[in-house]
């Protein structure tokens, strides 16, 4: 596993081992990426400088991947220990700690917080974590109103409505969809 794209391409990231961790794959995270910079509601604006939450961080590899692209700052949220320390280790690897803003939380249950305008979450398939996600980090205060939303759930999960659906697309095993 390894940065894609920007100032740390190529770097590699560690997960921890077991199976409680699912790092978002290298060819997810390449399209993820060009979906949201070639489309309309999306570009080069959408992630240069923008302040982003990885809820469910896991590695951290969409968050990093984000600042390797030009976000100003990332949050991370992330509860298991072992994935933690993979979080931890990534963000020294990539020299970011002074972007990086690691919080050792439960989604589900964020502290009040600062709006970000890009927000990943990618939690555990199939155990419909999302809606209840979206609506504790907006009731914190992490969503600002012209968010958009990065989901990664299972390919067969479905989503209820988290705003305006501004693209869906499957990815082997995992289904993208961006809100706003």
């Amino acid at each position: 596993m390894r940065i894609v794209a920007g100032q740390w391409r190529g770097r590699n990231l560690i997960a921890p081992i077991g199976i409680h961790t699912r790092p978002t794959a290298d060819r997810v995270r390449q399209a993820l990426f060009d979906m949201l910079l070639h489309a309309p509601w999306g570009g080069r604006d959408a992630v240069e400088g923008a302040q982003v939450l990885d809820a469910f961080a896991g590695t951290g590899a969409l968050g990093l991947e984000a600042l390797s692209r030009g976000a100003s700052s990332c949050v991370f949220f992330e509860q298991d220990r072992n994935a933690l320390a993979a979080l931890k280790a990534n963000v020294q690897a990539c020299r970011a700690e002074a972007q990086s803003h690691i919080q050792a939380r439960n989604t589900l249950h964020p502290p009040a917080g600062r709006a970000c305008n890009l927000v990943f979450l990618d939690p555990p398939y199939g155990h419909n974590l999302v809606p209840n996600a979206v609506g504790a980090l907006r009731t914190a205060g992490w969503i600002a109103m012209d968010a958009v939303l990065i989901v990664e759930t299972g390919r067969e999960e479905i989503l209820p409505e988290l705003g305006i659906l501004l693209a869906e697309r499957p990815h082997g095993a995992a289904r993208l969809s961006f809100w706003r």
